[in-house]
């Protein structure tokens, strides 16, 4: 249905600015600006479903990086793990997620500054299958400018071609190591090496499942599908029709190869097909079970839409129902449990389970089938295995598994889909950032659904009748194509009092209802807002230093380590106290004064700093503070400062803005501690412009 826009009535949404503040005072406390500024806002009714979406929100800012001159990256893990990119500690497997999540931060700068990281400063590595493309396509289309995709579109289209080592031209299918594929232990794999034919496999990772297991596998396939046509799309704005005409034909020609060959006849789900052979599986064969990444084919529509030849897979989505199939009691499952090697552990350090995926329960997955679930619901409707309300119930069971106790909120890396509670539980697992959910609630459950036309498109999966449905919500702020979107919807209409059904509004006016929930298009004028940025980064932090010998550093007159010092400028910035992040003194019996020295590797203008500090435990924010300058051999205070606020706050930002001065030394100089007290610095940044 399309509605011209024809503003009939001028009206607010519901969220007033008060509302707004107080919902972020009550989930952030004093970070609270920051969200103010930079997130939509939500209220429904559901408790768990609204602490999830902004505890999800805090997550994804605790891994967004300063990293220099190039903007910000995002990060899969708040430690550093080896396998990482050095010295960004970033990864090419969790981008995609990095960029559906952040596509609806209102400030697009981040999303973009971290596209032309993965192109332009080499962040798309190739050590792992993605999706990038086809994300950053998703992600401007959220903001309606294409500036950044365009920049890279030379290096996109090179990282798309690299893929052909992993190309088998007879099959027209890709392959992958499922390792690669960052899934280490399914099916293929530890049928591949023997120990999925033995009661006592090998502990050696090489032959128990770790690695091996070569496979044309549905989501290496389907990446490469998405991606093809993200490529096509963007020609096709630049106007090359040739090109365009080129990478749909890959496409066309991957997707065919994918139905006829990755779809399982025997098991009615799309599965592996073994590359290679080995001493226990042959090249060609299909896997011996279902997975959850038989789902991924609908991620990014690869199945066609509603014909009679795509009907056939629509039976796949029975299976993700059943208790005996992929549906566990606490998780849905990577496995189903009749693999004979369900859940069996063959991977630990010191001594604690690691990451398998023959049955665990995955955010990673979970948010991948959900979306490829959304899109089903969305634009498959002729079928009749599953249904808005199951997509209800199976995030709401997702939304559980990020409460790690009751009442504390901790995303970790997997979980017993039968049990409950996370498996891994390492150091390194907690506030995972391997997934989606704000995407899964605003394009899924609310039905925001992006295009790349002038158009907003609304597609709603919230249930309108049923038990424990969700009777209300109401969203602001949502940034679309430079328009203020907001939505609200009221089963009874006895909580907005504003009539029953669903009310969209657009730059403060009402366009909508309240009316049925029913799939919308709403034509948009067209704007120059400056919400839109381009390519535009962050404002470059001079302090951050991720590693370089080169960069500025910091000396202290004490530190609990060398490592928690350099912390305090590594461009990494959280509040989450069970990982540890930034500069505290050593203890000290006499509670004396302490002090940390940043020093840069040239003069530079320097117009404003912003300090971070922990609230958490013993620490709490320092009683005080100089901000000095080295001048003619000696420390001296920096005149004329502004302090915002005027009393140092924990968790939360402090800004000293000063007069523009060029240094190449600054000092922050702390009074004695409280006893039984401390104070982390968790991250030291300075900028050339004063800071808002």
């Amino acid at each position: 249905m399309l509605v011209l826009l024809s503003f009939v009535l001028c009206a607010q949404a519901q969220l007033s600015p008060k509302a707004v503040h107080t919902l972020a005072t009550h989930y952030f406390q004093q970070d609270a600006p920051w969200y103010e500024k930079n997130i939509p806002f939500l209220e429904i009714d559901d408790p768990e479903i609204q602490d999830v979406y902004y505890y999800r929100w805090k997550v994804f800012r605790s891994h967004i990086r300063e990293i220099g001159p190039e903007g910000t990256t995002v990060l899969e893990f708040l430690p550093d793990v080896p396998w990482a990119r050095e010295p960004w500690t970033d990864l090419n497997d969790s981008s995609a997620f990095h960029l559906m999540e952040g596509r609806w931060m209102r400030d697009p700068r981040t999303v973009n500054s971290l596209i032309e990281h993965l192109y332009t400063g080499g962040g798309n590595t190739r050590a792992f299958s993605e999706w990038i493309a086809a994300a950053s396509l998703d992600a401007v289309n959220v903001t309606g400018d294409d500036t950044t995709l365009r920049n890279n579109f030379q290096q996109m289209q090179r990282i798309y071609e690299q893929w052909d080592d992993h190309f088998d031209r007879d099959r027209n299918l890709y392959w992958i190591e499922p390792l690669a594929d960052a899934t280490e232990y399914t099916i293929a794999s530890i049928d591949a090496s023997g120990a999925g034919f033995s009661e006592h496999p090998s502990t050696d990772p090489a032959h128990n499942g770790f690695t091996g297991g070569y496979a044309f596998r549905p989501s290496i396939n389907t990446y490469q599908y998405g991606n093809a046509l993200a490529i096509a799309e963007i020609a096709r704005r630049e106007g090359d029709s040739g090109l365009e005409q080129k990478y749909r034909d890959k496409a066309e020609k991957l997707q065919k190869a994918t139905l006829l060959q990755l779809w399982n006849t025997k098991l009615d789900h799309f599965t592996d097909r073994y590359q290679r052979s080995t001493e226990f599986v042959k090249a060609g064969e299909q896997i011996r079970g279902r997975e959850m990444v038989g789902y991924l084919p609908w991620l990014l529509e690869l199945v066609p839409r509603n014909t009679a030849a795509s009907n056939v897979y629509d039976i796949a989505w029975s299976h993700l129902l059943s208790p005996q199939e992929l549906h566990g009691a606490a998780g849905v499952r990577t496995v189903e449990p009749s693999y004979p090697r369900y859940m069996a552990q063959y991977r630990y350090e010191e001594a604690k389970p690691e990451c398998e995926w023959n049955g665990p329960s995955w955010p990673f997955q979970t948010s991948q089938m959900l979306t490829s679930l959304a899109n089903f619901l969305d634009d498959y409707p002729k079928q009749n295995f599953i249904t808005a309300t199951d997509y209800l119930s199976l995030l709401r069971q997702y939304t559980r598994q990020h409460f790690y106790l009751p009442g504390k909120l901790d995303l970790q890396e997997d979980y017993d889909p039968d049990q409950g509670g996370p498996i891994v539980g390492l150091q390194r697992s907690h506030h995972y950032e391997h997934s989606t959910y704000v995407d899964l609630i605003l394009s899924g459950l609310l039905g925001i659904r992006p295009s790349s036309d002038n158009v907003l498109n609304i597609a709603p999966l919230l249930p309108v009748s049923g038990k424990n449905v969700p009777r209300y919500f109401s969203l602001t702020g949502v940034l679309y194509h430079g328009h203020e979107v907001a939505m609200s919807y009221d089963q009874l209409g006895d909580h907005y009092h504003q009539g029953k059904g669903l009310t969209i509004f657009v730059d403060g006016k009402r366009v909508y209802g309240p009316s049925v929930a029913k799939h919308l298009q709403i034509a948009l004028p067209k704007t120059t807002s400056p919400a839109t940025r381009g390519g535009q980064l962050e404002p470059e932090d001079l302090a951050v230093n991720i590693g370089t010998a080169d960069g500025p550093h910091v000396t202290a007159s004490s530190s609990t380590s060398e490592e928690a010092l350099k912390q305090a400028i590594d461009g990494r910035l959280w509040f989450f106290p069970e990982v540890s992040n930034g500069w505290t003194p050593a203890d000290d019996p006499s509670h004396s004064e302490s002090w940390i020295e940043l020093t840069l590797p040239r003069p530079r203008t320097i117009s404003s700093v912003e300090l971070y500090f922990l609230g958490a435990g013993i620490y709490r924010a320092p009683l005080g503070i100089q901000l000095q300058t080295y001048k003619q051999g000696a420390w001296v205070e920096v005149e004329n400062q502004a302090r915002f606020p005027a009393v140092l706050q924990a968790n939360g930002k402090n800004t000293i803005n000063i007069p523009p001065t060029t240094i190449t030394r600054l000092r922050l100089l702390f009074p004695p501690t409280l006893p039984a007290t401390s104070f982390r610095l968790v991250e030291w940044k300075a900028y050339e412009k004063a800071q808002e």
